[in-house]
């Protein structure tokens, strides 16, 4: 099922609550969702409280020169991989301060997919409360709106989980 604008609003608002709860901040480095993420975070009124810093590293250089990804795990794995997606979520925390960070990487499509990475591929990693870090690879369909889409629930369920209640 494709989440609605509804869907993510309502994931935003619990994610906020358990933020606000723990007087915790949240950062977010975005590849494929280009800033999707951020954008449903401040929909919210009053998300400066636990919002304030954004990635967006659609490029290979900006996850260099932004986030420390190491160029050696970007020749050796590809921008859409497990290793990549943690060095995202590490450098996005590190950079911000945040208690949180969640990073997306993956192919939206239509086109850049391969047959070990078919479109559809994200990976999502998640890095706190504390020294946790975490990552997933989920395989979505649908077209590059709905891959996104789904891509930018999928992080807020991992951040909502890791919170706990």
């Amino acid at each position: 099922m494709i989440p609605t604008d509804a869907d993510l609003a309502a994931l935003v608002d619990t994610l906020a609550e358990r933020l606000d709860a723990r007087n915790a901040r949240i950062a977010t480095a975005e590849s494929c969702t280009g800033g999707w993420l951020a954008k449903c975070l401040t929909d919210r009124s009053g998300s400066s409280a636990w919002f304030e810093y954004g990635f967006v590293t659609y490029g290979n250089a900006a996850k260099l020169a932004l986030l420390g990804v190491g160029e050696g795990t970007l020749e050796a794995h590809g921008a859409v991989s497990e290793e990549v997606a943690e060095q995202m979520a590490i450098g996005a925390r590190l950079a911000s301060g945040a208690e949180i960070a969640v990073a997306i990487t993956g192919i939206a499509g239509p086109d850049g997919g391969s047959a070990d990475k078919p479109v559809g591929t994200v990976w999502f990693a998640w890095t706190g409360p504390g020294p946790v870090l975490e990552a997933e690879l989920h395989r979505f369909g649908g077209d590059r709106a709905a891959i996104r889409r789904q891509s930018v629930a999928a992080a807020l369920e991992g951040c909502i989980a890791r919170l706990g209640s």
